[in-house]
């Protein structure tokens, strides 16, 4: 007790608490699993409107389901923004991400954030999240909506199930914004095999009922 009165007196000597003593950092590559989060497009149009990324956006055949990102998570938390990693990465991998990610800013700013972290090389890991996103089946509703609908978060979770056997309850969340259907979370092993994510599934929206905007027609 003496030692540790002994401690403290000296870290307020100097001004600083033991609360902000920083943190170890982030280890690239040290992590328990990846979220794929897929975005509804047309949430993300609708409610950014003039302000939306126009290669999202703006386009004749509008996106539905698109890659927020692959994200690295610790079993309660995530690492972010790690560092002796190469920031910057080719243009040339933004391009060719573009039917599944199509804003640039988007895939470079997954990059710093979440694709340092990884333990992997840019192009291994944005082949990584192809092969995520592929894995994926996405429910037919999904795919033919024409028209402002709602649902539940339980039944876009049970549509998701149904349609990839193996996906549980637990391995997932959906979220929603000011009312309206946001996104879909996966959990995902190193492998890409679903696994269970308590944490994440926690997050999930807590409303009765969303809003789903059908794809912006030009």
């Amino acid at each position: 007790m003496a030692i540790f009165s002994h401690a403290w007196r000296l870290f307020a000597c100097l001004g600083v608490g033991l609360l902000s003593i920083p943190a170890a950092a982030d280890t690239p590559g040290e992590f328990d699993f990846y979220v794929l989060s897929l975005s509804w497009s047309p949430t993300y149009c609708k409610q950014e409107g003039n302000n939306a990324s126009p290669h999202q956006c703006d386009v004749r055949d509008p996106f539905r389901f698109i890659v927020h990102g692959l994200w690295p998570q610790y079993e309660r938390g995530y690492p972010a923004s790690c560092q002796g990693v190469r920031q910057r990465i080719d243009r040339q991998i933004a391009v060719d991400m573009e039917d599944i990610m199509p804003s640039h800013g988007l895939v470079f700013h997954q990059w710093r954030k979440h694709g340092t972290c990884s333990g992997l090389e840019p192009e291994d890991y944005f082949d990584l999240t192809r092969a995520a996103y592929e894995k994926i089946n996405i429910p037919g509703a999904f795919e033919t909506l024409d028209k402002r609908g709602k649902a539940s978060p339980e039944t876009v979770e049970k549509a998701f199930r149904l349609a990839n056997p193996g996906l549980k309850p637990d391995g997932m969340a959906v979220t929603c914004s000011r009312g309206e259907f946001e996104e879909i979370r996966i959990c995902l092993t190193k492998d890409l095999e679903f696994r269970a994510c308590e944490g994440v599934d926690r997050s999930g929206c807590r409303q009765d009922s969303m809003s789903v905007p059908p794809p912006r027609s030009r």
